[in-house]
């Protein structure tokens, strides 16, 4: 027996009592006629103690040569400390050591295993199997492993199971890039790995399976960035005989459930916007609704006033900064410098102050009057104390500018909170969306997503105006969860395949056995997606999912502890009937 306790458990209710603990020496304070010894496993920390009264030399001289994540197991009494430690659960006692064992030395260790640590992020992910040890990383695995437990129940205890889908599926152009398999036993072919299990869940809806779930590894072969890595994980499910309103009932209550297990917070509301206001109000379609700062629409109010850049806009859009009118002259010609970036793109910022007098003060006084400002915060809900954000040009791209100084602002005013929840359902997105590149229509979500009742006819005539009977789940100002009712007829989705540029010919290749299953019975049928991994890193208070997974890719996709990808032997590719032009 290598432990009867663990290091997070004894307590002064355990003095007296003869114990065995195994973990890593975290620290060695020698004090000549005293060593203490802080040995920590996942559990926690415990306080070992060498008496040169009590203890053999043999035994004080073993625990002098102890370094840093040395492996150890020890043998004695727990007995009262004398100098507690309020500040972790063990404080109270600590471990006279009768028996030492060294179960395997250890290098000195690249970085320190602190809370607060002097490893880089390059260097904790080549040695993430050290940096696991770490109490932040550590608590995120428990964490992230509570969560998907509290998924599992909640989801079984609703009827749903729990069905295992492929890997290793059939590649299609459609949506992100595919990570491919070789096939060696059949030459020239290829699997794809799945970025989703859509068609496999929605052909369990047509084996009767009802109501359907998967923690589930996905693969998207992208650019990515803090919130995205090549290999995923998603909570995916799917109903048959349900309306929008039956998966949107059903998983509020999961996040419900979520957010009550994980943080003892009752969340009730669950607002609903359309597509159309949440890109007019926030200039994105995952707005954060835990503060204000709504988009105010000016053209109105502030063209034809000689004012050339905004008359020259298509769109004139402000928002109020509560309190803001404190910020110095130096402090907006930053926030200017901010938005002018290349990664935000405005040309500049036009700023009005709301004074306490009720006065107002522009950069633009020149063009505008007291009465002009005062219907631009009457526009833009401006209180006085504020200041007014003033960005123009081109729609969409405008929006999308001030959506991000908005979430600037409100990080620097401290009011997006970790530990406050406000989910909101976006929904009515367009079906199709137009690509400039390919100058052809695409679909936003994905081909299966079904029209709005109603709006079928409408991709003949406008197709850019159909809605999709599709609802994505926001928290926090971050996507957690998206989905849609589904396309359950082959006459619908042969429509809807033509109009995404399929010829009959291509649509029977690639999704003729989804078609096919539709014409034996399909029933009505939809479903959602939640990413696991997102979720999971907003419910522990952060936006970058990285912690919450073991092993991690960095921002090039490469795996920095196992050297991954990596090129294969000569002999691999030749069974594998693949030729590489190396030298090129």
């Amino acid at each position: 027996m290598y432990r009867s306790h663990t290091c997070g458990e004894l307590r002064a209710t355990h003095i007296n009592t003869e114990v065995t603990l195994s973990g890593w020496v975290q620290g060695v304070r020698d004090k000549g006629f005293m060593i203490y010894v802080d040995l920590r496993d996942r559990y926690g920390i415990t306080q070992l103690y060498f008496d040169e009264e009590r203890s053999v030399k043999e035994l004080m001289d073993k625990a002098r040569k102890l370094g840093r994540e040395f492996v150890i197991q020890v043998k004695g009494t727990v007995v009262e400390r004398a100098s507690k430690n309020p500040n972790i659960p063990t404080g109270g006692v600590e471990v006279l050591v009768k028996e030492l064992t060294l179960l395997n030395a250890s290098l000195v260790p690249p970085f320190t295993i602190e809370d607060d640590t002097d490893g880089g992020d390059d260097l904790r992910m080549k040695f993430r199997y050290i940096d696991i040890r770490r109490n932040p990383v550590k608590d995120s695995l428990i964490f992230r492993h509570k969560v998907a437990q509290a998924v599992r129940n909640y989801l079984s205890e609703e009827g749903f199971i729990e069905v295992e889908t492929p890997y290793l599926i059939k590649s299609t152009p459609e949506g992100a890039r595919d990570f491919v398999v070789p096939s060696r036993m059949n030459e020239g072919q290829f699997y794809a790995l799945p970025q989703s299990p859509q068609t496999f869940k929605q052909l369990l809806m047509v084996g009767g399976m009802d109501k359907y779930f998967q923690i589930v590894k996905c693969f998207r072969d992208e650019d990515l960035r803090a919130d995205r890595q090549p290999e995923f994980t998603q909570i995916d499910c799917e109903m048959a005989f349900v309306e929008q309103e039956d998966i949107l009932n059903t998983f509020e209550g999961l996040t419900k459930h979520l957010i009550k297990e994980t943080h003892g917070i009752e969340v009730n509301k669950f607002p609903r916007m359309t597509f159309d206001d949440a890109m007019r109000l926030y200039g994105n379609d995952k707005p954060d609704i835990r503060f204000g700062m709504q988009f105010g629409e000016l053209n109105e109010v502030a063209q034809h006033k000689d004012f050339n850049v905004f008359n020259s806009a298509e769109l004139v859009v402000g928002i109020a900064v509560p309190g803001a009118n404190s910020y110095t002259r130096k402090e907006i010609d930053k926030l200017i410098d901010w938005v002018k970036r290349p990664q935000i793109g405005a040309l500049g910022m036009v700023y009005c102050r709301y004074n306490e007098d009720g006065s107002f003060k522009s950069s633009v006084d020149k063009f505008y009057s007291q009465e002009d400002l005062a219907k631009w915060a009457e526009v833009t809900g401006a209180k006085p104390g504020d200041l007014i954000c003033v960005l123009s040009g081109d729609t969409n791209k405008v929006r999308a500018q001030l959506s991000a100084l908005r979430m600037e602002l409100a990080e620097r005013l401290g009011l997006r909170k970790p530990n406050e929840f406000a989910p909101l359902w976006v929904i009515d997105f367009p079906l199709l969306e137009w690509d400039e590149e390919t100058e052809r229509y695409h679909a936003m979500h994905h081909p299966f997503t079904s029209p709005k009742p109603g709006q079928l006819a409408l991709l003949d005539s406008n197709p850019g105006n159909v809605k999709a009977n599709a609802y994505d789940l926001v928290l926090n100002g971050n996507e957690i969860g998206g989905g849609s009712i589904r396309i359950h007829d082959k006459a619908t989705q042969a429509i809807m395949l033509r109009h995404l540029g399929f010829t009959d010919e291509e649509a029977r290749a690639q999704f003729g056995f989804l078609m096919d299953a539709f014409e034996y019975g399909a029933p009505p049928h939809g479903g959602i997606a939640f990413g696991l991994d997102r979720l999971v890193s907003i419910l522990g208070g952060q936006e970058t999912i990285r912690d919450f997974i073991a092993f991690p890719k960095n921002n090039s996709g490469r795996d920095v502890m196992i050297d991954a990808p990596a090129v294969i032997d000569k002999e691999q590719l030749k069974e594998l009937h693949l030729k590489l032009d190396l030298e090129s």
